[in-house]
């Protein structure tokens, strides 16, 4: 994480596929104060890789983004999230299949949900997807943080290492 600017800062949870590529272009963001890949939603305690890959831990691959919201909004993480991936594909982004892969937005309170709801209904009104959306908005639960092998992958790998 960056240091410290101010004690402003929020945390957003986003799982968009795989992790590498949501993290990169959050990173990038300006406002962005950090970024983690981990794993979030499933039943077992402290799962690896190889566990959240078995697709029986029922974990997704998310991102965790620390921000300052005087700098970026929530709202314009929402968009970013929107942007960056298929949100009517079911556990499947790009060439990676799974349950791992499912879109969801993890909230970390009532204001975080409310702005998820309210941007998931106005994608599906705009008429942009001729399928329906279905991303999940859930309530934010134990985040794991990946093996370090997997942090900030794209930054030490290059872009073109991505899953998509």
């Amino acid at each position: 994480m960056k240091k410290d600017e101010g004690n402003r800062r929020e945390k957003a949870t986003f799982g968009a596929g795989c992790f590498w590529h949501p993290e990169e272009e959050f990173r990038r963001m300006e406002g962005v104060l950090g970024t983690a890949v981990g794993y979030m939603g499933g039943k077992m305690k402290n799962p690896a890789y190889e566990d959240v890959c078995s697709g029986k831990t029922g974990h997704v691959e998310v991102v965790q983004v620390e921000f300052d919201p005087s700098k970026v909004s929530y709202g314009r993480l929402l968009e970013k999230f929107w942007e960056m991936h298929d949100p009517t594909s079911r556990d499947r982004q790009r060439l990676d299949i799974g349950t791992q892969y499912r879109s969801v937005i993890f909230y970390q309170n009532k204001k975080q949900k409310k702005e998820a709801e309210e941007s998931k209904r106005k994608l599906e009104a705009s008429g942009k997807y001729s399928k329906p959306i279905v991303t999940e908005i859930r309530e934010a639960s134990g985040f794991y943080r990946a093996e370090e092998r997997h942090q900030k992958y794209m930054m030490k790998k290059g872009r073109g290492s991505c899953c998509t």
